[in-house]
């Protein structure tokens, strides 16, 4: 990520620098006519309209290089640069084009465009157009770049050859590649999240599943009712784990799953597993990512009982921290050494344990920033307490309107 911040940073400022000289000459002209207004000089207006015109192409190219994005950035992107006319082209088409003259140039731009998608540099060539009315005589072409390279081009056109142009047209080309790779690091981001969630139904689905039927199905003589009653629970708890929309759950929903868990579970291991409850119920409306509590306490239980006859203590409590929920799940197992912990956290699994601990770390992580991933407090025989802080007001988090 510090490579494509770095990226932006020096992309941005050399927009500035080319644009501004473009359009530096533009504001300077207009300048006589607001001599009655404090409009700043301008280079300062230039400035302004430079950063407000590149804000309005941002948007449609996070979203990755297509006809519809392409449409969308043509026009601020030739105003940003002040070009008779601009198209956008992916590997092969053009995908878009803002200006006059399509109808005899259209056809044209696969060859123009040809060897900058092929070796990935700028180039300055006369368009040979040979109608003698049309503006567009000079065509700049750049390359825009993506992780797995060369993507497309912005080719720019003007009534002649110039040097400004061919700068300019290529640093607005390398902030276009900006934005394309920011798209393609939000759309890596989100594969990543929906790989991580499929592992934890992958690691829910083997062994629980399978003591879960077992444990229910020593009911089934013995008190059918009860039997009935865990194929319900265990219903509803793999239906919402294995969803198929939505990045985040409120509390109450992530806490209606973990009852249903822990019920499965008490049916499994009975009086040896001990569950207390401390809920703040201001707090049950507060978002979070789907499914990340379900393995804190999978793996408190887990390690809770572990070589341990006479059972454990499982507390999950969530309390109000002003602008965060704070969610705790604490038991009074054999706990983990300080320095193995660090390993899954790493992502080194021993023995295969750990992976729902470090899945949930790495996701807080991801959603909420580095400050945000789990607390954990551990020793060889002190049990476990773990931490997790969820900022009430996010994207994607609506609170309740005030009365």
């Amino acid at each position: 990520m510090s490579g494509i911040a770095l990226a932006a940073a020096s992309a941005s400022g050399a927009v500035l620098l080319a644009a501004g000289v473009v359009l530096g000459r533009l504001t300077a002209r207009r300048g006589a006519r607001s001599a009655d207004l404090d409009l700043g000089t301008p280079v300062e207006r230039a400035t302004f309209h430079t950063l407000h015109t590149a804000s309005l192409a941002a948007p449609p190219l996070r979203a990755g290089l297509t006809e519809e994005t392409a449409r969308k950035a043509a026009r601020p992107l030739r105003s940003l640069l002040g070009t008779e006319a601009l198209c956008l082209t992916d590997g092969s088409a053009v995908l878009a084009w803002d200006g006059p003259g399509e109808a005899h140039h259209h056809a044209d731009v696969p060859e123009l465009a040809a060897a900058t998608l092929e070796t990935g540099r700028s180039r300055s060539v006369p368009t040979d157009c040979a109608d003698p009315g049309c503006a567009l005589r000079w065509a700049v072409t750049a390359p825009l770049t993506g992780e797995e390279g060369v993507l497309g081009a912005l080719v720019a056109y003007g009534p002649r050859e110039s040097a400004v142009l061919v700068r300019a047209a290529t640093e607005v080309a390398r902030w276009v590649s900006v934005q394309l790779e920011l798209a393609e690091l939000d759309r890596s981001r989100t594969r990543m999240v929906e790989a991580e969630i499929r592992a934890l139904r992958a690691q829910i689905s083997p062994h629980f599943i399978f003591n879960s039927l077992a444990a229910i199905a020593s009911f089934v003589r013995t008190d059918p009712e009860r039997a009935r009653d865990l194929l319900l629970e265990f219903a509803d708890f793999t239906r919402y784990s294995f969803r198929r929309h939505g990045d985040f759950a409120t509390l109450a929903d992530e806490l209606r799953a973990i009852e249903q868990y822990l019920a499965l579970a008490g049916a499994r291991f009975g009086d040896r597993l001990k569950v207390t409850l401390q809920i703040a119920p201001e707090v049950l409306p507060v978002a979070l990512p789907f499914l990340c509590l379900q393995p804190l306490v999978e793996n408190a239980v887990k390690h809770g009982l572990q070589d341990r006859e006479r059972g454990c203590r499982v507390t999950i409590a969530a309390r109000d921290a002003g602008s965060e929920a704070v969610v705790t799940v604490e038991d009074d197992g054999v706990g983990m050494d300080p320095e193995r912990l660090r390993a899954v956290l790493r992502g080194e699994h021993p023995g295969g344990s750990g992976i729902g601990l470090s899945n949930v770390d790495e996701r807080l992580r991801q959603v909420y920033g580095a400050e945000h991933g789990l607390v954990i407090e551990t020793g060889v025989g002190a049990g476990m307490k773990v931490t997790a802080r969820f900022p009430k007001y996010r994207p994607g988090v609506h609170p309740s309107p005030t009365r």
